[in-house]
């Protein structure tokens, strides 16, 4: 696969997941380390890092704008509700306990991610404090699954000597057995918060 295709799915696929609204069907984290294994040196892991925390940073800063557009109000948005209204009280109340540091530790967990930077915009958290954490916890973020993607990549290689096709068509069952469980689970919890928010909004 040519790089510059490469570059472009992961920078998409993340300015998609931290974006404020944009479901996936994958958690960035696997595209991200997809894409790192199909780079071909140093060279192009570095420049995926740098594309991705880029994508990553204005993703999140796109949803801190829409947080300080609309404010407290968007909690009670479809949007919110789809996603999950508990998962927004976490990152508001994270937010009010720890600042910046919520921002920059949201960046390593799915979902509260995608919140946080629109709950701190909500929150009036000042854009002065926001950017630094988001810089910092994106290219971290970037740097540690793209070295992750590329590290696998070159144990690939001596599994691939070790073992021929049969290990890779293995693999492969494995891959797709995980992220079809990671799917299962998380529509699960999904159709648990919304029971729980029906329930509690008939008893008001």
């Amino acid at each position: 696969m040519p790089l510059w295709v490469v570059v472009l799915v992961a920078g998409l696929v993340t300015l998609g997941e931290t974006t404020l609204g944009v479901g996936l069907l994958l958690p960035g984290e696997t595209v991200l380390i997809a894409a790192a294994m199909a780079v071909p040196d140093v060279p192009a892991a570095v420049l995926v890092t740098g594309v991705v925390a880029v994508a990553a940073a204005g993703g999140d800063t796109i949803g801190y704008a829409i947080g300080r557009r609309f404010g407290s109000r968007l909690r009670e948005s479809r949007l919110i509700g789809r996603m999950g209204r508990d998962s927004w009280d976490d990152a508001a109340r994270t937010l009010r306990r720890h600042g910046s540091w919520a921002v920059l530790c949201a960046r390593f967990l799915p979902v509260v991610r995608t919140m946080t930077p629109a709950a701190a915009g909500a929150s009036g958290l000042p854009l002065r404090r926001f950017l630094p954490a988001v810089a910092v916890g994106a290219t971290a973020w970037a740097a540690m699954h793209v070295t992750a993607g590329f590290l696998l990549r070159e144990a690939a290689k001596e599994f691939e000597h070790a073992f021929g096709l049969f290990g890779w068509i293995v693999l492969a069952v494995v891959v797709v057995a995980g992220v079809v469980a990671w799917r299962v689970r998380r529509r699960r919890a999904d159709a648990r918060r919304a029971a729980i928010e029906a329930t509690a909004s008939a008893q008001k």
